[in-house]
């Protein structure tokens, strides 16, 4: 655990001392994302008036709900007086010196995934989804914007500082299970949005997806010497793949062949992953 504890310093310097659940960070987190996503609920479904006038304004603020995990690593840094400031906290997030296996990995896995779980439905019968994006020349501008607004952000709270704590008090696999759950809670408000793509996801499918990610991005962090940028990068990156190889039907009631294909196998690959991995005291 030493490498971790030199490189973000979240840990006591007292060996003795306990490293505590990250409460602080949690509990701001879910204020911030939150108030602003059931306001947006209630604001869509007309239970707060005034939507028709101020609807632009939905996706934008839905946006902003996603830093609630960057908020709350910034508020637990101020509160907390770990021995980071909040300037080396975004430097070390921002380092995109993350080694060639942190970058190429994602691709092969979260692409793999995402591709056997796009194309294995049309050989039962299933019609091809399209590309949702216009051409694949936009793949690297819908990447960059999946990573620092499409998802990718909520790494800075996440891997960048509550994995770290979580890994430390309770070994790989438990850290990433309780994670994962909860990251897969914070997202509830979402299934309340309309025209988000949450609403067209079943719940409990996401729930085994985001165990199995956070499995996986615990990897990829590990792999780049656990430099936050590389969970911001895959988790951008999967988000991306999905925009050029669909594995959601759009429409609410049908079912999600493609959808549960995803989810189970990045379950797998997740516990397989971690199963395999070797990386001294972190491995339990």
């Amino acid at each position: 655990m030493e490498a971790i504890t030199k490189q973000n310093k979240l840990f006591p310097a007292e060996p003795d001392c306990p490293v505590r659940f990250p409460y602080k960070f949690f509990i701001f987190t879910f204020i911030w994302s939150w108030i602003i996503w059931i306001f947006i609920a209630l604001w869509s479904n007309g239970i707060i008036p005034g939507y028709e006038s101020l609807k632009n304004f939905k996706y934008p603020l839905a946006a902003l709900g996603a830093f609630g995990p960057m908020a709350g690593a910034l508020f637990s840094l101020r509160k907390n007086l770990s021995g980071e400031s909040i300037r080396d906290y975004l430097k070390r997030c921002l380092d995109l010196k993350i080694g060639w296996k942190a970058y190429v990995f994602p691709i092969v896995i979260f692409g793999g995934i995402t591709f056997i779980s796009w194309i294995l439905p049309e050989f039962s019968g299933e019609d091809r989804l399209p590309m949702l994006l216009p051409s694949l020349w936009i793949f690297i501008p819908c990447l960059i914007f999946m990573m620092f607004l499409g998802g990718g952000q909520e790494e800075f709270g996440w891997r960048g500082y509550a994995l770290p704590i979580l890994e430390q008090k309770y070994g790989i696999w438990l850290a990433n299970i309780i994670l994962g759950l909860i990251w897969a809670f914070w997202h509830i408000p979402l299934w309340f949005i309309e025209g988000t793509t949450q609403v067209y996801m079943n719940y409990s499918g996401f729930v085994l997806f985001s165990v199995g990610c956070s499995l996986i991005l615990s990897w990829f962090m590990r792999l780049s010497d656990n430099k936050p940028f590389a969970g911001i990068y895959a988790h951008g990156l999967a988000n991306a793949f999905i925009a050029i190889m669909p594995v959601i039907v759009l429409q609410k009631h049908l079912p999600q062949p493609r959808y549960w294909i995803w989810v189970v196998s990045t379950l797998l690959v997740g516990i397989i992953i971690t199963v395999y991995r070797k990386d001294g005291t972190l491995r339990t």
